[in-house]
Parts: structure tokens; C-alpha cells; sequence
């Protein structure tokens, strides 16, 4: 989505810095180039050393440094040269206050006063009382007038234990607003849209202590959650258990069993206009759930019956939603794929080898094929589980627009 694109992120000294570091992975998610500019006070709240190796790019620090590899020892101007934006994220009531009364005394501040035509975003960060100071209200004006974004703060808990606004942006919005401004027209090709995601696995329990489950951590839905929100869609996501916090902006909704997966999703099927089934849902379930803990014993038998087979009885009644299901498979991936997706009425589904390294549960990438129901193969080699996503949705769209036509 950002490929060969140059992004300069300016990282000033605030608290909510750490948050740098996730800017970075998110935006090399999407193949963008980042180089950094911290300020002194940035170094104090984190280290030079995450950044680069995150953007593995130099991160700039000081106005006149010993070499940074360059082509000549301007190194405002030469930054300036090969971006394509400016993102400062978090922007203090400082750097914001210095740029638009014209100071340059440091790398970061001069920088920003020689970026001539290029796109400049300011996500503000600072307690309540400075965001709401009459003062900063009127520089954040003056640089709005000259052209400068600004991406909101929220509103929270701040780092001073009050609640208020002026807390940074979610990382989600940032790079939503990059890929807006990059891609020269609003990213909202899911606007409108709302959009049912499950995800983590299931579990079914054999009595109070004990269950049948699986590793599925949630990551793959998570992800297509966190992306669809950057499309700007309506997103609801029903998750099994995880330690995954949900993305905000989300309608979270928390399950366990397979029962109340099935339960969740057909009460907000009606409602969505595509649904992506994520989850590790279980297909098996004791036939009977002890009162009392079992003791230990010898041998223990335990008699299963199918759960009920939730994207099947959704694929009957879809009318004109769009279906997307995962197959999780150990052997002849696309030949149970394609009778999966004939049989549960699907429009896309998407199949890993769990088996293999880099692919499986529990994993940060994913290696998946994405079948159509013309029988098409897409096949993705190690990816990470974002950029996956935004395959599946780049997809979806597709099938939207020939809807549209």
C-alpha cells in the first residue's frame, strides 16, 4: 500500500514516545520506508537504538552530526529531498509552538521549516490544560492555515492520572491518516460497510477445571479488525479467549463456547454486510459436562458430538452478504479448501498448512492461498498476519465493486 514511499516520522519528547516504536512496525507493515528525527527530550522517554533497529534506517538526533551517510552534510535539506510526508507522532505543544512562530534550534524543528510543498501531519500529545490553552490553540491554527494535518488527540486517562483530551491519537487513526494523505484520496474503501469479524479459538469444557480447545490466539481476526478500521469500516469483532487487547473502535463482544460463538454471530449477521470467520471455532463437543471436577483416573473416556456448523447454516440464508471463511489444514490444502468453500457457500476462503513453520497457531506471520469461487488460487508467501489482512480486504473490495457494476 505504501511502497516506495518515504516517510519521515519526527518523534518529540512526550510520554505517549513509546508509542513510536508500533508507528514504525505499522507503517513497515505496509511497506512504507521510515526514517526517524528525534529530539533530545524524545531519547530520554526512548531509545535510539529501538527505533533503528524497528525502521532499520539511522534515526537522526543531533543538527550537525559526525555522518549519517548522505550525500552531503545538509542533512535538513537532504531529509527533506527524499520524503514523500512528515508525521510527527506525538507533536508537544513545543515543537508545534516552535514551528509556527518560525524556530529552528534543533534538527527536528529546522526540518519541518524546509519541507517546502511536502505533506506535514501533527498528532498533538499534552496534558488537557495545554491542549485547551488559548496560546497552543492559536498555533495549531496558524500551522493549519499554512497547510499542516492534524490528526486529533483523544480523550483518557493522561499521564498525569487525570482524564481528559490530549492523549495521542490510536495508532490505528495515525496510520489511517498517512495512507489517506499517500494514497491521495480518502483509504475508505470499506466505509459504510459493517463488518463482522470472529476470531481466537473455542472451547468446550468436559467439566469445571477441564476443556477441549485449541492454540489459536485471535492474532489473524485481530489483525483484520485493526485493518478494517483503517478502511474505515463499522466493525464488530467476537473473539474467543485472548490475551489480545481489542482494537479501539471496535463493537467487542467476548465468548467462549462454540454455542455462544454461534449464538454471537447469528444475532449480528442480520446487521452486517460481510462477515469473516477468523476463528478457530471447535468442531467437536462432550456429549455430556460433568457437575463436579473428575478425578484422576487410569483411563478416561470422553464422548464427543459435532458443534454445530456455523458458517454452513449462515451460508444458506447470506441473500447478498459477502462470506469469508479459514481452513486450518494439515494436508491437501487446496482440494479441502475448494469442497469447503462449495459447500458452506462461501466467496473467499483462505488456508494455511499449520504444520508449517511461520504459518501455524500462535504465529506472527501467516502463509496462506486464497481461493475464490471461481476456483482461483492466490498463494502468499510469509507474510505478516496486517498484511494478510489487507489481501483479504483488498479482495473483498473487489468482489464489492463487481457487486456495484
Amino acid at each position: 500500500m505504501l511502497t516506495g514511499k518515504t516517510i519521515i516520522l519526527g518523534v518529540t519528547g512526550s510520554i505517549a514516545a513509546y508509542k513510536a516504536a508500533e508507528i514504525i512496525r505499522r507503517l513497515n507493515d505496509l511497506n512504507a520506508n521510515v526514517r526517524v528525527i528525534m529530539t533530545v527530550n524524545a531519547a530520554k522517554f526512548i531509545g535510539e537504538t529501538t527505533l533503528r533497529t524497528l525502521s532499520n534506517n539511522p534515526v537522526y538526533i543531533n543538527m550537525f552530526p559526525p555522518s549519517y551517510g548522505l550525500k552531503d552534510s545538509l542533512t535538513h535539506i537532504t531529509i527533506s529531498d527524499i520524503a514523500d510526508l512528515f508525521l510527527v507522532a506525538p507533536a508537544t505543544a513545543n515543537i508545534i509552538g516552535k514551528v509556527a512562530s518560525g524556530i529552528a534550534d534543533d534538527l527536528l524543528s529546522t526540518t519541518l521549516l524546509s519541507v517546502g510543498n511536502k505533506p506535514v501531519l501533527m498528532a498533538p500529545a499534552m496534558n488537557e490544560r495545554m491542549y485547551k490553552n488559548s496560546i497552543y490553540k492559536h498555533n495549531e491554527k496558524k500551522l493549519q492555515v499554512a497547510g499542516v494535518k492534524f490528526i486529533d488527540p483523544e480523550f483518557g486517562k493522561l499521564a498525569c492520572g487525570d482524564e481528559g483530551d490530549g492523549r495521542l491519537a490510536s495508532v490505528d487513526s495515525i496510520v489511517r491518516h498517512v495512507v489517506n494523505v499517500l494514497t491521495g484520496e480518502v483509504f475508505s474503501s470499506l466505509k459504510g460497510k459493517r463488518v463482522l469479524i470472529t476470531a481466537s479459538g473455542t472451547r468446550e469444557y468436559i467439566d469445571p477445571v477441564r476443556f477441549i480447545g485449541n492454540p489459536s490466539t485471535g492474532r489473524m481476526g485481530f489483525a483484520l479488525a485493526r485493518t478494517a478500521l483503517v478502511r474505515e469500516a463499522d466493525v464488530t469483532l467476537i473473539s474467543g479467549k485472548t490475551l489480545l487487547a481489542p482494537p479501539k473502535g471496535v463493537r467487542y463482544i467476548k465468548v467462549e463456547t462454540t454455542d455462544q460463538m454461534r449464538k454471537s454471530v447469528l444475532d449480528n449477521f442480520e446487521h452486517a454486510d460481510i462477515l469473516v470467520m477468523a476463528a478457530a471455532v471447535g468442531d467437536f463437543k462432550p456429549r455430556k459436562i460433568e457437575k463436579n471436577k473428575i478425578k484422576r483416573k487410569d483411563v478416561l473416556r470422553v464422548d464427543l458430538e459435532p458443534t454445530d456448523d456455523i458458517l454452513e447454516k449462515l451460508g444458506k440464508i447470506k441473500n447478498n452478504k459477502i462470506i469469508v471463511g479459514f481452513a486450518a489444514e494439515t494436508n491437501n490444502l487446496i482440494e479441502n479448501a475448494k469442497l469447503k468453500l462449495k459447500k458452506k457457500n462461501l466467496d473467499l476462503i483462505v488456508v494455511n498448512d499449520v504444520t508449517q513453520s511461520g504459518a501455524g497457531f500462535e504465529s506472527e506471520t501467516n502463509i496462506v492461498k486464497i481461493i475464490d469461487k471461481s476456483n482461483n488460487v492466490e498463494k502468499l508467501p510469509k507474510r505478516t498476519k496486517e498484511e494478510v489482512a489487507h489481501k483479504i480486504w483488498d479482495r473483498i473490495v473487489k468482489i464489492l465493486k463487481g457487486k456495484r457494476r
